[in-house]
């Protein structure tokens, strides 16, 4: 299972905010910090304040914090909320599929069972799990 980029920054962001113990962080921060796109980042941050995982703050001082607890953002329902657009293999749309073989093939229910697997071990974290010691990726952004 390959993750999007747009997933994976979002991942990113949540992590970086989290280091950040209350203090909002601009889209410019975060970008500088990971030597990403701010464009790209600005529109990832618009769908997590639109989902609620994060708000912005307005003003001079502002930019964005986390919105939810980060032991209550679990990151299998993160994932699979950002990548609901996004299909493992083509006959798992079915608006999309042309393959001709669904009818008798084996793979797609193997797939299938793996990317349950893969959303079941996401299923188990939370940003809290991931971060826990946010002094690392405190320090970590002061070093670069």
């Amino acid at each position: 299972m390959r993750l999007t980029l747009y997933t994976d920054y979002a991942l990113r962001m949540l992590l970086y905010l989290k280091s950040q113990s209350n203090k909002p962080s601009s889209t410019v921060q975060i970008a500088k910090a990971y030597g990403i796109s701010q464009n790209h980042l600005a529109k990832i941050a618009q769908s997590l304040t639109d989902l609620g995982y994060i708000e912005s703050i307005r003003g001079r001082s502002g930019g964005f914090l986390l919105k939810k607890p980060a032991d209550q953002i679990n990151i299998g329902e993160l994932v699979r909320t950002l990548e609901s657009s996004s299909v493992l293999v083509e006959c798992f749309d079915p608006t999309k599929n042309t393959c001709p073989i669904v009818p008798v093939c084996s793979l797609m229910g193997v797939l299938k069972t793996a990317q349950d697997a893969f959303f079941e071990v996401l299923n188990k974290y939370t940003l809290e799990e991931l971060a826990p010691n946010s002094n690392n990726f405190v320090e970590f952004f002061k070093a670069e």
